[in-house]
């Protein structure tokens, strides 16, 4: 898969993000630095498995629509 990138904005949000909830959930500060090799290390190792996900609940919901379609065709024959 490919690697996941992020622009320069998002990674800057991500980042403030990561740096607030290690303040405010674990009492403990985290520098710009770690929070990027943290940020990089979850969308190497997890991102994929989210990427994924998403895909499957995509198809999921195409084949709902599709089904919705075919009975709403089905329907109107009548």
């Amino acid at each position: 898969m490919k690697k996941i990138e992020f622009s320069k904005e998002a990674k800057a949000t991500i980042v403030a993000s990561i740096r607030r909830y290690f303040e405010a959930e674990l009492d403990q500060p985290i520098g710009v630095l770690p929070a990027e090799f943290l940020l990089d290390f979850f969308a190497d190792e997890i991102g994929a498995h989210y990427y994924n996900q998403g895909l499957r609940d995509a198809h999921a919901r195409r084949q709902e629509q599709r089904h919705c379609c075919i009975v709403l065709r089905r329907s109107l024959r009548i």
